[in-house]
């Protein structure tokens, strides 16, 4: 497992695509040891996708540069936890969750970036807004709760060729007046780039 040499090359996949995207190396199930190969190489945008995952690995660590995103599905009884842990959300997708969350920034001085999940496939196995309740989600948790949206995110039907729903996904956010798009993982970061994505999580493709 070469991680560095394969961080390289999915690196140099995207600038060659775009200069806009930044890549999330997505650590799940990866020890601190295979982690910090890329830290020590200066790079600053890592996912998890478990809270309890996060807070063994990352409580101990204090490097003030480091962005941690979270990824994964986030129930509201959690939220406190990530909260205190990520500078990220990637996957805000109720109202109850984007309340629990605006009670926190408003007990402290902390504030934290959102992105919006949509379940772009309309499928009833994933997490997301439908598609047809984004733009009201979208003004609710910017006007009404005050947080940062800083675009939106989701996760293709797997079987499926995702450009379409990437290029669904681009005009949303457009529509929202969103800046920045989540989408793209370790099989298909290349055509979420091309589509306009602005974050790629990337995983599997370099632990490998």
């Amino acid at each position: 497992m070469n991680v560095l040499e394969n961080y390289k090359k999915i690196i140099n996949s995207i600038r060659n695509i775009s200069s806009n995207a930044s890549l999330i190396v997505a650590c799940k199930n990866q020890t601190m040891d295979s982690i910090k190969i890329l830290l020590d190489y200066g790079h600053v945008h890592f996912a998890e996708n478990r809270v309890q995952e996060a807070k063994i690995k990352w409580s101990n660590f204090n490097a003030k540069n480091i962005q941690l995103h979270f990824i994964g599905g986030l129930q509201s009884n959690k939220a406190e936890q990530a909260f205190q842990i990520f500078n990220y959300i990637h996957s805000l997708d109720t109202e109850k969750l984007a309340k629990t969350f605006s009670n926190l920034e408003a007990a402290s001085k902390k504030k934290i970036n959102y992105f919006v999940q949509v379940n772009i496939g309309d499928e009833y196995q994933k997490n997301g807004i439908n598609i047809s309740e984004v733009s009201n989600f979208v003004n609710y948790c910017i006007k009404d709760l005050k947080l940062n949206i800083l675009g939106l995110m989701c996760l293709p039907p797997v079987s499926q060729n995702p450009e379409s729903y990437f290029l669904k996904l681009k005009q949303l956010n457009i529509s929202n007046k969103l800046k920045e798009l989540s989408m793209g993982m370790s099989n298909d970061f290349e055509t979420a780039v091309k589509c306009g994505s602005t974050f790629v999580r990337v995983g599997s493709a370099i632990f490998k």
